[in-house]
């Protein structure tokens, strides 16, 4: 095997296919079972757009009532998932806490079923699975950052759609409206960004599930695999390491020296640059209006101006393009949500095509097991090593020197 066999990273590697998700490099959008993302996020509910992913096609109104109904009669947490989430230390990472709370789901599910052997589920179980985790996970990430904020954890409420029901949970009453939830124009823009982080073909979280996956293991598992692959900030903790350098900067006036001192020494400026994409990440100006509308809606331009002066200076310095992380990180924080949360969000979203993916891994399930070439030292002993037939280490370096 030469070097140029080598694919570092697995660039350019295609292995499997796929009918959940593309990027087409035609018209450079990302297709969720051919619908480009950007119409969905502009038209649809995040719920039907988890049907979409899970079943192939959009609901009609009946299959998006009978879908809600299910999710709706599992935003509850058990007490034993709370339990596990308030034995989380503080200090940890909210990802910590989201990961634990899942294995313990998934524990509480499969609790009964039979040997390993069972594990993977027949496609009617994991859909099930699915929509509870997808149920679940809002519960979850609402419940970390009111912990983490001293505050009592709020319950669900049957009569919100999904984006309301997790502002809800995470926020409570808001005396802005009359409803007492979510202005519109939060709800909306949060609904649009769950949507657009739902899924990305074979990312390194959704590649973790798959590999898990095809050793026939559960759903759960494969989840909480995935969870941990995208908490690194190359991939999943991206949103979060931009707010991180907006409080860095301050306001748009230090970007300039900010920036030329970040270069200087070589650092890696997040949230700009995608290994998919060449021409921008085709999903940046959804969230990007999004954005638009919550800066409005919170008179905040000094966001705006922040955004703006960082993304046109770093684009002529360097030719790179902002993705979805870029203006989803600001959007987040306009929204309240605190900075450690914004992965966790990101899990939120995603679980629909983490399982959409698992679904389809096991249908056409094929082991993932690569190769390697293998660049240490030549084959060598141990001195005074004798093995079962009495041969020493000696003994053979000495035949083999003869032979």
């Amino acid at each position: 095997m030469t070097d140029t066999d080598i694919h570092k990273g697995l660039a350019g590697v295609v292995a499997d296919v796929t009918a959940v998700s593309k990027v087409n490099p035609e018209t450079n959008s990302l297709l969720y079972r051919g619908y480009p993302v950007h119409e969905l996020a502009a038209t649809q509910p995040v719920e039907a757009v988890a049907y979409l992913l899970w079943n192939g096609d959009l609901p009609d109104a009946d299959q998006l009532a009978q879908l809600r109904a299910t999710e709706r009669a599992h935003r509850a947490l058990p007490d034993d998932v709370k339990a596990v989430i308030d034995m989380t230390p503080l200090d940890a990472h909210p990802m910590d806490e989201v990961r634990s709370a899942v294995s313990v789901l998934g524990a509480r599910d499969l609790a009964g079923t039979g040997s390993v052997l069972d594990a993977a589920g027949t496609p009617e179980q994991n859909l099930a699975r699915s929509i509870r985790l997808f149920a679940a996970l809002p519960a979850i990430v609402a419940y970390g950052q009111r912990r983490r904020r001293g505050l009592d954890p709020i319950d669900p409420r049957e009569d919100l759609d999904y984006a309301a029901n997790f502002l809800w949970m995470t926020f409570g009453q808001d005396p802005s409206t009359e409803s007492g939830i979510a202005d519109p124009v939060v709800v909306d823009a949060f609904n649009r960004s769950m949507i657009l982080y739902a899924e990305h073909s074979f990312n390194a979280s959704t590649f973790t599930a798959r590999v898990i996956t095809s050793t026939l293991s559960d759903l759960y598992s494969a989840v909480v695999g995935a969870i941990g692959a995208l908490k690194g900030p190359l991939h999943g903790g991206a949103n979060e390491a931009v707010l991180h350098i907006f409080d860095e900067i301050g306001d748009a006036d230090n970007v300039v020296p900010w920036l030329e001192d970040a270069l200087a020494h070589k650092r890696k400026i997040m949230g700009f640059g995608h290994r998919v994409y060449k021409r921008g990440d085709s999903r940046v100006p959804t969230m990007k209006a999004a954005l638009d509308t919550l800066v409005a809606h919170y008179d905040r331009p000094d966001v705006e101006a922040l955004y703006a002066t960082l993304e046109r200076e770093f684009v002529e310095r360097k030719g790179i393009y902002p993705n979805l992380d870029y203006p989803s990180g600001p959007a987040y924080n306009l929204m309240g949500f605190d900075t450690l949360t914004f992965t966790p969000l990101f899990v939120a979203a995603r679980v629909v095509g983490w399982t959409a993916h698992i679904m389809e891994q096991t249908a056409s399930n094929a082991l993932i097991r690569p190769l390697s070439a293998y660049n240490g030292p030549d084959e060598r002993h141990v001195d005074g090593f004798v093995d079962d037939a009495g041969t020493s280490a000696i003994s053979l370096r000495a035949a083999e020197a003869e032979g």
